[in-house]
């Protein structure tokens, strides 16, 4: 039987010794086992990352749960806009319910327009105008039955003011590119802080022998066991949703973002989209349809009827509310015509339609799309609670789960400072984890690293941050220790 001469590898139950070694002791290394090898080093990880990136978790956490409660609060203060007054017998075409929009608010061009999904709604049309931030438009609300113009409204996307606001707020804390640091910096630590922490935990348990109990807390147990298993059964509970808003966090991130987005495109996992070119003589009748476009938009000029034409082409092609037609982008381009049914079951079928002849010149069916496309729409989708109020109620779930677990974690770093002696802080798990394992395995941990984090800069940047601080407050303490000896010896 080998025997181990691993030390102290800093249970985070126990309160660390004053004036105790900081090192781990790592002779006879090459006798130990996987387990022993790599726990110190995970605890050590574990720690530095739950400690230090847990307040941009908490930050995100809390803005994400409040972004998940605002749709129904958000169609409640705008429901004089998004809805009518009275469900009439029979809509009014769509272009004379874009013409009424146009009387109302002539300003800017017209990007797209929504008709009305349902009995009751009203039908959007979204103008590029001057004066909004970017990627900010006007929506003009009209009742389809009536041409009623129910209001005008800043619009992100299709995020109505309160909704956008909280949801700049989880993004970007209104501090606009430089605030998405805070938001990357979560996504992208939160896996690795989840899955650490799931393997520290089943470890626990299994030296305990209470596998069997790895979802259950330890409701009897003394205080800071009670603690810990609370914080480790909880991240079980949670472990498949946190994993799941890290990676649709990553996915329109401003920096792991890109180079997911390159991923995709080298798997081709991208999302297919129609061709609104027109080819031939095709392009050129539609031009001398439009005519030319005007310098400051680069947008061709709508005939009087063209909406209700592109959308009964829709219709008749099968497509289903909502969805969002948009016009020419250029002289001689076809219209776009997509579905945006985000919900279950979704729909995201889209046609091209040629602005002269009003025929489909192509089309992307959601059936068609790669299977990781799918996926990637569905978790983004899963992510913003649009999956309707069981979704939104996960999220609260969700994030009420993974607050509690930080708090908790943050508690057993508190109760790991000194009872007696002086106050201070308490200590991290004691160093020289790495060296403790064999020389390939220190590589490959190495190589993981740099690789994730040249992947995920903001990943990266705090590893590295962490390291040279550790690195230099092990110099200050080998300089201690050694100080202290000489004393001694005197």
């Amino acid at each position: 039987m080998v025997t181990t001469q691993t030390a102290d590898v800093s249970d985070p139950l126990e309160p660390r010794t004053p004036g105790a070694s900081d090192r781990l002791d790592t002779r006879g290394a090459t006798g130990r086992s996987a387990a022993d090898r790599w726990r110190p080093l995970l605890l050590r990880w574990h720690f530095y990352a739950g400690i230090l990136i847990g307040p941009f978790l908490i930050v995100a956490t809390v803005t994400g749960t409040l972004y998940a409660l605002i749709p129904q609060i958000d169609r409640a203060v705008y429901a004089h806009e998004l809805t009518v007054d009275r469900v009439g017998t029979a809509e009014l075409p769509l272009s004379a319910q874009v013409d009424a929009a146009r009387r109302a608010h002539p300003e800017g061009a017209i990007v797209s327009v929504t008709p009305a999904p349902r009995a009751g709604d009203t039908t959007r049309v979204v103008l590029a105008v001057d004066g909004l931030p970017a990627d900010h438009t006007r929506t003009v609300f009209v009742d389809p039955y009536t041409g009623e113009v129910r209001g005008a409204l800043p619009t992100f996307g299709e995020w109505l003011p309160v909704r956008a606001w909280f949801d700049d707020l989880h993004r970007n804390l209104h501090l606009g590119d430089f605030g998405r640091n805070y938001s990357e910096i979560a996504a992208s630590w939160l896996w690795v802080v989840a899955l650490g922490g799931l393997i520290l935990w089943i470890g626990h348990r299994r030296r305990t022998r209470k596998l069997a109990r790895l979802a259950v807390p330890d409701r009897n147990a003394p205080r800071r066991a009670r603690t810990l298993s609370w914080h480790g059964a909880v991240g079980v509970w949670i472990i498949v949703g946190l994993i799941g808003l890290s990676a649709s966090g990553l996915s329109w991130s401003r920096f792991a973002g890109e180079n997911i987005s390159d991923l995709r495109s080298e798997l081709s996992w991208t999302t297919p989209a129609v061709s609104t070119t027109i080819a031939g003589a095709a392009a050129g009748d539609a031009a001398a349809h439009h005519g030319s476009a005007p310098a400051e938009t680069g947008v061709a000029p709508i005939g009087a009827t063209d909406f209700t034409q592109v959308y009964d082409a829709a219709r008749d092609a099968g497509l289903v509310g909502p969805m969002n037609i948009s016009v020419p982008a250029e002289p001689g381009a076809a219209w776009s015509v997509k579905e945006n049914a985000r919900g279950f079951p979704s729909h995201f079928d889209a046609i091209a339609v040629d602005p002269h002849t009003f025929t489909v010149t192509d089309r992307v069916d959601f059936a068609q799309w790669p299977f990781m496309a799918k996926m990637t729409t569905w978790a983004i989708s899963a992510h913003m609670g649009l999956f309707g109020v069981i979704n939104q109620i996960a999220l609260v779930a969700l994030g009420i789960g993974l607050l509690s677990v930080i708090v908790r974690g943050y508690l057993m770093w508190w109760r790991r400072r000194p009872t007696r002696g002086d106050r201070h802080l308490p200590q991290a798990p004691r160093r020289g984890a790495l060296s403790g394992l064999r020389p390939l395995e220190a590589l490959a941990v190495v190589a993981v690293a740099a690789g994730l984090g040249w992947f995920m800069p903001w990943f990266g940047i705090p590893l590295a941050l962490f390291v040279i601080a550790d690195a230099l407050r092990g110099v200050v303490a080998t300089r201690r220790d050694a100080d202290a000896a000489v004393g001694a010896a005197r």
